[in-house]
């Protein structure tokens, strides 16, 4: 099991596109992930989990990966949120 911190830095926050995007990146892969804010603990691969937490820009989430392909899923998910900014900037 992998456990990373990552930062929301698109300035719109996890919204539905954002939302979208990362369903679609976690989808690609085998292993499970859970999305931890706040004290909420949601399934990564659920689109109505993600846009329920709304989280914001400079919001810290964490991923908390368990399968055989987590290291390639937590790097293709950090360069999503942290590098790529949902592909908004």
């Amino acid at each position: 099991m992998k456990k990373v911190e990552v930062t929301i830095k698109n300035k719109a926050g996890l919204h539905a596109r954002p939302s979208s995007l990362f369903v679609q990146t976690a989808s690609k892969y085998d292993s499970d992930i859970n999305v931890i804010f706040d004290d909420e603990v949601i399934n990564g691969k659920s689109i109505m989990g993600l846009m329920l937490l709304a989280a914001e820009q400079g919001r810290v989430l964490t991923l908390e990966c368990d399968g055989e392909d987590e290291e390639e899923m937590i790097a293709d998910l950090i360069d999503l949120i942290e590098v790529k900014k949902f592909n908004e900037e």
